[in-house]
């Protein structure tokens, strides 16, 4: 009687926490979307809060509040709505992938510094890049596909570098093992870092080609526009539609290989899988944007620490906090300095550093299932 009485009481316990954790993943979803309503008020140009709104409902819902020719046409239109509206999202977009993709590594290599570009996708996304930019690549696509040029190298330097880190892993014989991916990633992100510096290095270049390789490797927002927002878009709401459905399995890779394989989880397939996926959607994120450092290491901790490492909970909390931060850090980038932009690597960068000190000095988040 003793016992069932506090098997009860643990699991009333459990679906309290449960429904709290609920209650806070719908409360930050919420949080969320006024981040992205806010932040469009925010800029260089002061623009009237009314005026800002009324063209963004204008553009949504088509009901117009005033003079229909000042809400779809005009200096402030092109402000508001093809100029900070897509560059919010944006934000929001990448920091949702990033946060979300360095969950999941940290989670399939079961190693707590792991983050997306741990696998040498950010190196081989800026060698394909800096080739671009450099060598002049990109002049090979002309008409509608001009300006992708850029991406297009850093997407196939970001694959490539994938590639051939999962062929070294599975070298020798034997399983994928996170070791393995950890080791083989650190030696093709030392390559490519050190080609990517040798084009900078004898390339034929301007000062208009290091400012923008510079903006490249520290990441931006400024190229960001409707169309650019698609691509992001389709591959963060797939991505999230299918690691949401993964809490369990990531729970399980949580307890170490050998716990794993016990309880029927097929550990090769399943890290080779979400291998592939996040750094596919890593170096979407990248040839987007640049490389924007510290979300995918820095956001799965600081959530982790509050919500706990239960991914049915911690990764769309993890996911909202990461888009929410990078929002703001753009806000900082535009607004900090007058007249400047700072490239937004270096606020998340100075954000994320000491917040990581002061997290190791608290000891007091926890990894895996030993929380």
């Amino acid at each position: 009687m003793a016992i069932s009485r506090k098997v009860y009481r643990m699991d009333k316990h459990l679906r309290q926490r449960h429904l709290m954790l609920s209650a806070l993943t719908v409360g930050f979803a919420g949080l969320f979307v006024f981040s992205v309503l806010l932040a469009v008020t925010i800029g260089a140009v002061k623009i009237p809060l009314w005026d800002v709104y009324r063209i963004i409902l204008y553009k949504l819902t088509h009901i117009p509040i005033g003079e229909a020719s000042f809400l779809s046409k005009g200096t402030v239109y092109e402000i508001v709505w093809n100029i900070r509206m897509p560059r919010v999202l944006m934000g929001a977009i990448i920091g949702v992938l990033l946060a979300m993709c360095g969950v999941v590594m940290q989670a399939t290599v079961q190693n707590p510094l792991a983050d997306p570009y741990i696998l040498g996708i950010s190196s081989g996304a800026s060698l394909g890049a800096t080739f671009s930019i450099m060598i002049g690549a990109s002049a090979v696509f002309t008409g509608v596909l001009a300006g992708m040029g850029t991406a297009f190298w850093a997407f196939a330097g970001a694959l490539g570098a994938m590639s051939l880190v999962m062929l070294l892993a599975s070298m020798g014989g034997g399983r994928i093992t996170s070791a393995k991916l950890v080791l083989a990633g650190s030696v093709v992100g030392s390559l490519c870092s050190s080609f990517t510096n040798m084009i900078i290095y004898v390339g034929n270049s301007n000062s208009e080609d290091m400012k923008t390789v510079s903006y490249w490797l520290l990441g931006s927002m400024t190229s960001a526009r409707w169309e650019k927002l698609l691509l992001p878009g389709i591959c963060m709401g797939l991505g999230l539609l299918f690691f949401l459905t993964q809490g369990r399995t990531l729970n399980t890779l949580l307890l170490g290989d050998e716990a794993a394989i016990t309880l029927g989880v097929d550990l090769a397939k399943r890290r080779k899988v979400y291998m592939v996926l996040t750094s596919l959607l890593s170096a979407v994120a990248v040839c987007t944007c640049g490389i924007v450092g510290f979300v995918g290491l820095m956001i799965p901790h600081i959530v982790r620490g509050f919500v706990g490492s239960d991914h049915r909970f911690l990764l769309p909390m993890a996911a909202l906090t990461g888009g929410i931060f990078l929002i703001w850090a753009d806000v900082l980038a535009r607004v900090l300095i007058a007249n400047t932009e700072i490239p937004i690597g270096v606020i998340t960068s100075a954000v994320g550093a000491p917040i990581f000190v002061y997290m190791m000095v608290k000891k007091s988040y926890g990894f895996g299932g030993h929380d």
